[in-house]
C-alpha cells in the first residue's frame, strides 16, 4: 500500500476544505471497499478523508411531509434496524441479501451505493474500461453487463441497494466543491456509463461528496427486491431487480422496475414498468413485465445466461412486492 496522509474532519465544511487539497484524494466511510483497493494499489490516494466522525452524516431523520433523510455514513445494520425503514421493504431486503454481519455492521449506505465495480479486470489492475472494452469482449465476460455495454464499459454497477433506492425515487444530496454549493439530484442521475478511462462510474466531480440520501414518503407504494444468487453468503448476485408499485383497486397505477448487476449503472426498465401499468399483478402480468425488461438485452460471449436470470428477477420482484408467491426458494 502506498503511504498516504489521513484526516478525520468533524464537519461538512472541514471535509470540503480537505477535498480541495492538491493530489489524489479518496473518501473513507466504512472502508470495506476502499481499503482492499488501496492494498492492491488499484487506488493510490495521497490523502484519505474519513467522514465517519461528521455527526450530520450519521443521522436518520424524518422530514416534513414524511420523507426520510439518511446520512451517507449510517451503517447498513443501523439502517436495517431503524423503524423509519419499515415502509421501504425493498431496501431492507437488499441489505439482508448481503448476508455478512461484518459488511452490514461496517459498511455504510453511502459507501455501498458508490462502491467501485467488482469487475475482475478492473480489480486486477487493467483499468475500469479494460483496454477499451476489448479485454472483456475477448476474455471471460461471465459476470459482465448485458445492458448498456455498447461502449467500452462492460462492468456492472456493484451496488445492491441502489436499485431499490432508485425504484423508490430517492434523491442524493451532493455538496461541494465550496460550502455554498449544494444540490439534490435524483439518485439515478448520480450514476453514469464512463466513456474513457479517466471517468468514474458516477458524476461526482473533484471536491464534491455525497452527504445524504432522501427517500420520499412511500406509504402508498409496495416494494421489493429480488436477487438471483449462486448461493448464500456475501457474494454478489448474478442478477437482481427492485420493484415499486402503486396499486389502487387491484390495478397498478404507477410502477418502477430497476435492474441490478446487469449494466454499468442501475438499469431503469421503463418497458417493464409500462407493461405493468393498467394491469393487475399476477403471474401472467409479471412474466410479461420480465419479458419486456430483457427485450433490449445484448449479452456478451459468456453471459447470455444473465438474460434469463434478469427476466426471473423482475418477475419475482413484482410478485414479492404485491405479496404473492414468487415461485423461488
Amino acid at each position: 500500500m502506498k503511504s498516504f496522509a489521513y484526516a478525520s474532519p468533524t464537519t461538512e465544511g472541514e471535509a470540503l476544505s480537505l477535498l480541495a487539497e492538491p493530489g489524489e484524494i479518496e473518501i473513507l466511510a466504512g472502508g470495506t471497499d476502499l481499503v482492499g483497493l488501496m492494498k492492491k494499489m488499484i487506488i493510490t490516494p495521497d490523502l484519505v478523508v474519513n467522514i465517519r466522525d461528521i455527526p450530520s452524516l450519521r443521522t436518520i431523520e424524518q422530514l416534513d411531509g414524511g420523507a426520510i433523510a439518511i446520512g451517507a455514513a449510517v451503517t447498513l445494520d443501523e439502517l436495517l434496524a431503524h423503524p423509519y425503514l419499515d415502509p421501504y421493504p425493498a431496501i431492507g431486503q437488499a441489505i439482508q441479501g448481503i448476508s455478512s454481519m461484518q459488511l452490514q455492521s461496517q459498511g455504510t449506505i453511502g459507501g455501498e451505493v458508490l462502491q467501485r465495480p467488482q469487475c475482475w479486470y478492473f480489480r486486477g489492475g487493467r483499468g475500469l474500461l479494460a483496454a477499451g472494452g476489448s479485454a472483456v469482449e475477448e476474455g471471460d465476460s461471465r459476470y459482465h453487463a448485458i445492458f448498456g455495454n455498447e461502449g467500452a464499459a462492460k462492468f456492472v454497477s456493484a451496488s445492491r441497494i441502489a436499485p431499490a433506492l432508485i425504484a423508490l425515487h430517492a434523491t442524493a444530496r451532493v455538496i461541494g466543491p465550496t460550502s455554498e454549493e449544494e444540490r439534490y439530484i435524483p439518485l439515478e442521475q448520480l450514476f453514469r456509463i464512463p466513456r474513457h478511462e479517466g471517468e468514474r462510474e458516477n458524476i461526482l466531480a473533484r471536491g464534491q461528496f455525497l452527504t445524504h440520501l432522501v427517500l420520499p414518503d412511500c406509504r402508498n407504494f409496495a416494494s421489493a427486491t429480488y436477487e438471483v444468487r449462486q448461493g448464500e453468503g456475501p457474494d454478489f448476485p448474478l442478477a437482481a431487480a427492485a420493484a415499486s408499485l402503486r396499486i389502487e383497486d387491484g390495478i397498478v397505477r404507477e410502477a418502477g422496475i430497476i435492474l441490478g448487476q446487469v449494466a454499468p449503472t442501475p438499469w431503469n426498465s421503463q418497458d417493464a414498468a409500462a407493461a405493468l401499468v393498467g394491469q393487475p399483478v399476477n403471474e401472467q402480468t409479471a412474466v410479461a413485465a420480465g419479458l419486456a425488461a430483457i427485450a433490449s438485452a445484448r449479452p456478451l460471449s459468456h453471459n447470455a445466461y444473465k438474460v434469463q436470470l434478469a427476466k426471473t428477477a423482475v418477475k419475482r420482484a413484482i410478485l414479492r412486492a404485491a405479496g404473492q408467491e414468487t415461485g423461488g426458494f
